[in-house]
């Protein structure tokens, strides 16, 4: 009986709605009987073939290309076939439809169904299947879904450098070093009374450091990474009328918000996606914060205390032309001892003195001075924003990462400073000392996928899209 991974799958593996192209693609085991129910023929390997889709009765439902990649030699290991017709839904649910019926069928050579247990895939079941039949490895499969979410063309190169591999190199080959000082720790224990001491002699103090300085290095790169996939969510709050919704829209390059003279004009939270160097910066315009018995208005404030305490920087933004009203300084330290006390100390808050062109005062020396109406000091923010998000100019090297690499990443920092700490003492905490690193080994393998549970894959696949 077959497994619910070995069930043969089927979807549409284009995106919905109507296109110029349009796949089917199915995947199982032995699909040849399925191949002949649908186009009346065994197709040659990985050649396109032109001909008609026909119903049951022999009516065309489509004309189109059929392409057949006899496993493992193809995407998901098994035997895939992949119908290419025209992109509107209706022709394709035929067609998905249409395999169904089929695979139903008796086949004319064998008198058994063609092609039992057709069911329909589930997200990323496709992935899941080249995961599970060693076609990739794990991050490699993430690496799919985010080269196809990516926002940037930045985050798209290092999202094809983790498909092509080049993370799951460095993974394996500090496994490979972490695996190669266990075998000395656990020959020490095995051989406690050998007169030479393989840990000295190998240098496992040695071996241990540069272990930690490459997982420096890796975890620098995936940090960078993981920005280039999540990016960052900055919130811009200050009172009302002091340039807020300009200051987004001069960001963004486009009229999103409404700017107008009155005071209380955002009444939600306006947000946009933009970016500076290939980082995307997730920017919210929010309400005006101040006392106000508008009940609307106050909705609005509720929100924008909602996205500032879920920002990871805060462009608190203030009126130069006010600068001299005492009413107006006294409510901007009001906002500032909240802010203190909403957020978390890792969130940075930015100063942001806007009007510079119509002010006649001097901003203090702290904060950036611009003006959102002109432009000027645009690129000092831009600068700024980009250092608080810990992004480095270059992205040589960079591969696209995710919270969990990064979280497995410090658990394996973590284990490799206890293994050194152990190390250092000798005698019975060797024992611990291969237990910690015995551990750094399977933080490392979770995240290639050597090391992981049916409830973390089903977590990953489950993100990804139909048909893929």
């Amino acid at each position: 009986m077959l497994t619910r991974h070995q069930d043969p799958i089927l979807a549409i593996a284009t995106a919905p709605g109507r296109g110029s192209v349009g796949i089917v693609r199915i995947s199982g085991r032995a699909i040849a009987p399925l191949m002949r129910a649908i186009v009346g023929r065994v197709l040659r390997p990985r050649e396109a073939t032109y001909l008609p889709f026909p119903d049951r009765q022999g009516v065309p439902i489509d004309h189109g290309l059929a392409l057949f990649f006899p496993g493992p030699h193809s995407f998901t290991g098994e035997d895939v076939l992949e119908l290419q017709g025209h992109g509107g839904p209706v022709v394709l649910q035929l067609l998905l439809a249409r395999c169904l019926e089929a695979a139903a069928q008796p086949d004319i050579e064998t008198g058994i169904a063609c092609l039992e247990g057709l069911r329909v895939a589930r997200p990323g079941e496709f992935t899941e299947r080249a995961f599970l039949n060693d076609k990739i490895d794990l991050a490699q499969a993430e690496a799919i879904a985010d080269l196809i979410d990516a926002s940037t063309e930045a985050a798209a190169r290092s999202a094809t450098q983790s498909l092509s591999g080049a993370f799951s190199q460095k993974i394996h080959a500090l496994r490979d070093a972490l695996i190669q000082l266990r075998m000395l720790v656990e020959a020490t224990l095995d051989f406690p009374e050998e007169e030479i001491d393989f840990l000295q002699k190998a240098d496992a103090k040695g071996q241990l450091g540069r272990l930690q300085e490459a997982l420096r290095t890796l975890m620098q790169q995936a940090s960078q990474g993981a920005l280039l996939r999540e990016g960052i969510r900055v919130v811009i709050a200050g009172q009302p009328n002091a340039g807020k919704s300009s200051l987004l829209n001069a960001l963004a390059g486009a009229e999103l918000a409404i700017v107008t003279p009155i005071a209380g004009t955002t009444r939600d939270k306006v947000q946009e996606t933009i970016q500076i160097q290939g980082v995307p910066i997730h920017i919210v315009d929010t309400a005006g914060l101040r006392l106000s018995e508008d009940a609307v208005e106050k909705i609005g404030i509720a929100r924008a205390w909602d996205a500032i305490e879920g920002a990871d920087a805060v462009l608190f933004l203030h009126d130069l032309t006010r600068i001299a009203d005492t009413d107006y300084i006294a409510a901007d330290a009001a906002i500032a001892q909240t802010l203190v006390e909403k957020l978390a100390k890792t969130v940075q808050v930015i100063d942001v003195w806007n009007k510079v062109d119509t002010a006649s005062a001097i901003a203090p020396q702290s904060g950036i001075t611009l003006s959102a109406k002109t432009g000027h000091g645009l690129d000092v923010l831009r600068s700024a924003l980009l250092q608080t998000a810990g992004w480095q100019a270059t992205t040589d090297g960079v591969f696209i990462a995710r919270e969990r690499h990064l979280q497995a990443l410090r658990r394996v920092a973590a284990h490799l400073d206890a293994a050194d700490a152990h190390l250092m003492q000798r005698g019975q905490s060797l024992d611990l000392l291969a237990e910690e690193l015995r551990l750094g080994q399977n933080a490392l393998s979770e995240i290639t996928g050597e090391f992981s549970s049916d409830d973390l894959l089903g977590v990953i696949f489950s993100k990804f899209c139909i048909g893929k």
